[in-house]
């Protein structure tokens, strides 16, 4: 892998715990650095201060601050999803790169926003979605590419876990309080919270990878209603292609976490093409495969994945260094086709009927 200098990174606003993660990867990265963190709480800055050995001149709770004085090379962003447009808006005031933790945002618009502004400030944008780094499904995509299955006519997706508040960085376990729920932007409408918003992105933006940048011709969602709560846990979005009917499920509450047990029904993608199928579910070793030539199948095991396509921060850093664009699931333009899927699922749900994919 390329490397041409050593990146200072900063990681700013730390509403989703994925921020723990990616300053993982900074801090594990042979050319990168924590320059500073940076976040209006100070309780949210203890744990990675402690955990990377961050001295406090490294630790912010202005972001501005953060970003004059430890004078970061790009930006890790993890907002509540309503706010990534505003956050992005305030680093590219700096003509800074960004990478923001999924979904890409809380609406098209939003996202919209987010893209104009980066082209404006002549910087590049990468939307991480965690489960492209998932070897099973990078494994699927290259099986795609190579015609094992012939075109893709269908991908069905289901995936969640217990619940967002359940888990903190590191996949660390947790239980969380009635309390935390009631705070968590998590359960609030306005902040971009519920199960649809969390997961359905990730389901329609890798889709879109598996189905080559195709669209789907309209949307149909339904949500689940729980008593005290104002967001979903529960959604179920249909979409119709040109060549056949594509299905997205999320939810919260799902038995076991996949990353410890994979629940039942399991967690990941199943892609019918035009010649065979393919299982790929989430953290697996194999793949299971199925074409004309051997109908009963067949385990396919996983990519080892190998740099710089290991994980977002090794990726984007990669980009940098080589002046390539950001491509699959982090680019905007694939992840912009799927939160088109995504605001029409939501539209859908709320008008209670089928819906055209909106521009």
């Amino acid at each position: 892998m390329k490397a041409t200098k050593r990146w200072r990174v900063a990681g700013i606003n730390f509403d989703h715990f994925h921020m723990g993660d990616l300053l993982r990867m900074v801090a594990d990265h042979p050319h990168a650095e924590i320059a500073g963190i940076a976040d209006g709480e100070p309780s949210r800055l203890a744990g990675a201060a402690r955990n990377f050995g961050l001295p406090a001149s490294q630790v912010f709770t202005d972001y501005c601050a953060c970003l004059e004085k430890a004078k970061p090379d790009f930006v890790i962003l993890c907002p509540a999803a309503a706010e990534h447009a505003v956050w992005t808006e305030r680093v590219a005031a700096y003509r800074l790169p960004v990478l923001i933790e999924k979904p890409f945002a809380a609406s098209l618009s939003e996202a919209d926003r987010m893209m104009a502004t980066m082209r404006d400030a002549g910087q590049p944008l990468a939307i991480n979605w965690p489960l492209r780094w998932v070897p099973a499904h990078a494994t699927t995509k290259r099986l795609l590419d190579e015609g094992v299955i012939g075109e893709p006519v269908e991908v069905h997706f289901y995936d969640g876990n217990r619940g967002p508040l359940y888990h903190g960085a590191d996949k660390v376990e947790r239980e969380p309080t009635v309390a935390e729920k009631a705070a968590s932007w998590f359960y609030q409408r306005a902040r971009g919270g519920g199960s649809l918003l969390d997961y359905l992105g990730y389901g329609t933006t890798l889709g879109t990878w598996f189905h080559n940048g195709a669209k789907p011709i309209a949307v149909q969602c339904m949500v689940d209603e729980t008593p005290g709560l104002e967001v979903d846990q529960h959604s179920v979005t249909v979409a119709r292609y040109a060549r056949g009917f594509s299905k997205f499920e999320t939810r919260w509450g799902t038995f076991t976490d996949p990353w410890t047990h994979q629940p039942q029904p399991r967690c990941g993608f199943v892609i019918v093409g035009s010649e065979g199928t393919i299982g790929s579910w989430d953290y697996a070793e194999s793949v299971r495969v199925q074409t004309r030539r051997q109908p009963e199948g067949f385990d396919v095991p996983v990519d080892t994945l190998t740099a710089p396509l290991r994980n977002p921060v090794e990726y984007f850093i990669h980009c940098l260094d080589c002046g390539v664009e950001v491509e699959g699931p982090l680019s905007p333009a694939i992840s912009r086709i799927g939160q088109q899927i995504v605001d029409t699922a939501v539209r859908s749900a709320r008008e209670q009927r089928v819906v055209p994919l909106v521009e």
